[in-house]
C-alpha cells in the first residue's frame, strides 16, 4: 500500500509513524540454508520418478532458496508401498519401544534447535522468537505422547454383556499408514505434531509438506530418523497439492490435514468416498474479546502477540478485536502504541518482533483487504503499509477501525498482520458478535475476574479459548484437544483425541460358561423371559 494523500488522511498519525527495522543480523539465509544443506535434505523425497525441480525463494530476500525434485503420483504410490511394509515391522513393537523414539527425538530437538531455527526462518520469513514456538510446540508434543502414549493405548477392560460371564477387552489398533497434508506457516510444528502420535500409535506417515517449507520437514524427518525412527516408515513427497495432495489421500487408511477451509472440504469429500477417516484443522476468524474490567496493559501487551505473532500467519491468530466501549479508547491508546513500536526484521538472530509474509500471494490478500477497506471508509490506526525497504514481503502490523460487514476484512480470513477493531455494550453482544462466523478455531477474553471469563469463554463457539493469554496458553496444553467448530474443521489434536484418532477401536468378548443364546433345556420364550428378568435387576443394582 503506497503513501497517497488519501492514505495518509486515512490514518490519524497522517502517515509519518513507521514501524521501525530491528537491527541487522550478521549471518545470512545464504550462509544457512547452504547448497550442501539442500543436497543432503532433499535425498529424503520419494521421488524416483521425478517431475522436474521445484525451485523455493527466501521470502525475507526474495533470492532463490532450494532446488527441489518433486514427487509424481506414482511416486506417492511407492511412498505408501514402502510405508506400508516397514510399518508392519513397527507396530508389532511395544508401544514403550516406540515411545522412546519420541523421547529421544525431544531431546535431539532441544540440543540441535538453532538448526530448526534457521530452516524455519528461511523458508518461511518470521522472527526466530516465532520459530522458537515451533521447536517448543513439536518438544510439548514430544513429550507428552512419548509419555502418556501407552496409556492412552493399553487394553482395557470393558463392561461385559452378561457379569461374570462375559469378558470384554477394548483394543487399540493402528490404522495402518497415515497421509499427512501439512502447510507452509508452521512447517515444523504442523509436521512433526502430528506425525509422533501417528507413529507412536503404531502406524507410517506419508507427509506432503508445502514446497515452500519442505526442508523444514525433511530435517525433522532425518532427526527422527536418528532419534530411531525407520527410515521407510516416514515417507515425504514433494510437489503442486491439486496433483499431489489428491494422490496422497487417494492411498491413505487415514488423512491428517491442515489448511484451508476450501482445500479441507475436499480432502474430507475425498476421503468419504473411500470410507477413510479424516481430521481437518482449517481456517478461522479468531475473536478476542477485552471485557469492561480488564487489566488494560496486559491485554494490550498480549493482543500484540495474538495478532501479529508469525506475522498473522497463525492459524490461531487474532483477526477481530472486541473491546467494551468504556474502555475501548484507553485500550487502544496502549494497543496501537505497542504495534507501532514493534521493530520489524527478519535477521537470523533473536530481537525482531514482526517478520516477513511467506510469499507474494499473502502480501497482495493483506494489501487488498487493507485498502479496499479503507475505500470504504475504514480507518488505518496504524500500519497499513509494505515496506519494500526491508523486504519484498514486509507489511506493517495494521489495525483498523471503523469495519463494517460489507468489508473482505470484516468475515474473509486474511492471515496477516491486521486486525478490526469493534465495540460493544454488553457481554451478550460481545459472545453474539464472536460467533457471528461460520468459524470457530481460537479466541481470547481478557478480565480480572478469571471466573467470569471463563464463563464467557464457554459461551463461544470455539475449539480452544484462552483465558488473559493470545493463544499459547490453550495450544500448549497438549494433554487437552485442540481444533476447531464449525467451518474450522472436524477432529482434534492433543490429547486423547489427538492420538486415538489414528488408531481403530477393536472389541474382544470371551464368552465363559453358558452362551447367549437358550440353553439347560430354556426354550425361546423362557429365555426371553430369563433376560428380561435380569436386565431389570441390574438396573436394579445400578450395573451401567
Amino acid at each position: 500500500m503506497t503513501d497517497t494523500t488519501a492514505d495518509a488522511q486515512a490514518r490519524p498519525d497522517g502517515g509519518a509513524g513507521r514501524n521501525p527495522a530491528a537491527p541487522g543480523a550478521a549471518r545470512t539465509v545464504a550462509s544457512a540454508v547452504t547448497p550442501a544443506l539442500v543436497a543432503r535434505l532433499a535425498r529424503g523425497i520419494t521421488a524416483p520418478g521425478g517431475a522436474g525441480p521445484a525451485e523455493t525463494l527466501a521470502p525475507l530476500t526474495g533470492e532463490p532458496l532450494a532446488t527441489l525434485p518433486q514427487s509424481t503420483p506414482d511416486d506417492v504410490q511407492t511412498a505408501f508401498r514402502l510405508a506400508r511394509r516397514a510399518q508392519q515391522a513397527w507396530a508389532a513393537l511395544p508401544v514403550r519401544r516406540r515411545a522412546a523414539v519420541l523421547l529421544r527425538f525431544h531431546d535431539l530437538l532441544l540440543a540441535r534447535q538453532d538448526e530448526a531455527l534457521d530452516l524455519v526462518q528461511a523458508e518461511t520469513g518470521k522472527t526466530r522468537l516465532h520459530a522458537f514456538e515451533e521447536v517448543l510446540g513439536a518438544a510439548l508434543a514430544a513429550r507428552h505422547y512419548g509419555r502418556k502414549a501407552p496409556a492412552y493405548l493399553r487394553d482395557r477392560r470393558r463392561g461385559g454383556a452378561l457379569p461374570v460371564l462375559t469378558h470384554t477387552v477394548e483394543g487399540r489398533r493402528p490404522k495402518g499408514v497415515v497421509g499427512q497434508i501439512s502447510p507452509w506457516n508452521y512447517p515444523l510444528e504442523l509436521s512433526v505434531s502430528d506425525a509422533l502420535p501417528a507413529f507412536v500409535a503404531g502406524n507410517a506417515v506419508v507427509t506432503k509438506p508445502d514446497t515452500q517449507t519442505a526442508l523444514t520437514a525433511l530435517w525433522a524427518r532425518e532427526l527422527l530418523v536418528e532419534a530411531g525412527l525407520p527410515a521407510d516408515l516416514w515417507q515425504i513427497v514433494v510437489g503442486d497439492g491439486p496433483v499431489i495432495g489428491p494422490a496422497v489421500v487417494a492411498h491413505a487408511d487415514y488423512v491428517s490435514f491442515t489448511g484451508s477451509t476450501r482445500t479441507g472440504r475436499e480432502v474430507a469429500q475425498q476421503a468419504a468416498a473411500r470410507l477413510v477417516g479424516s481430521s481437518l484443522e482449517l481456517g478461522g476468524k479468531n475473536a478476542l474479546l477485552v471485557l469492561a474490567d480488564a487489566d488494560l496493559d496486559r491485554a494490550a501487551e498480549g493482543a500484540v502477540r495474538a495478532c501479529f505473532s508469525s506475522a498473522g500467519q497463525l492459524c490461531i491468530s487474532i483477526e477481530r478485536l472486541f473491546v467494551h466501549r468504556s474502555v475501548a479508547d484507553a485500550f487502544l491508546e496502549r494497543f496501537t502504541a505497542r504495534t507501532r513500536a514493534l521493530r520489524l526484521g527478519g535477521g537470523l538472530a533473536y530481537g525482531a518482533d514482526m517478520g516477513s509474509l511467506v510469499s507474494a500471494r499473502q502480501l497482495e490478500t493483506v494489501t487488498r483487504h487493507v485498502e479496499e477497506a479503507v475505500k470504504a471508509g475504514a480507518t488505518v490506526l496504524t500500519g497499513g503499509r509494505a515496506r519494500p525497504d526491508l523486504g519484498p514481503l514486509f507489511h506493517e502490523p495494521t489495525v483498523l477501525d471503523g469495519v463494517t460487514p460489507g468489508m473482505a476484512v470484516c468475515t474473509e480470513e486474511t492471515f496477516g498482520p491486521v486486525v478490526s477493531v469493534y465495540r460493544f455494550d454488553t457481554e451478550d453482544e460481545a459472545v453474539a458478535l464472536a460467533n457471528s462466523t461460520p468459524y470457530g478455531l481460537n479466541a481470547s477474553v481478557w478480565t480480572k475476574d478469571t471466573r467470569r471469563g471463563r464463563a464467557v469463554a464457554a459461551r463461544l463457539t470455539s475449539g480452544t479459548v484462552n483465558v488473559n493469554e493470545a493463544y499459547a496458553a490453550a495450544y500448549g496444553s497438549v494433554a487437552s484437544p485442540m481444533g476447531g467448530m464449525g467451518d474450522s474443521g472436524l477432529g482434534r489434536r492433543h490429547g486423547s483425541e489427538g492420538i486415538l484418532r489414528f488408531t481403530e477401536g477393536q472389541t474382544i468378548a470371551t464368552q465363559r460358561l453358558m452362551p447367549i443364546g437358550p440353553s439347560h433345556g430354556l426354550d425361546d420364550q423362557r429365555f426371553a423371559a430369563l433376560l428380561t428378568t435380569g436386565l431389570k435387576a441390574l438396573k436394579t443394582l445400578r450395573f451401567r
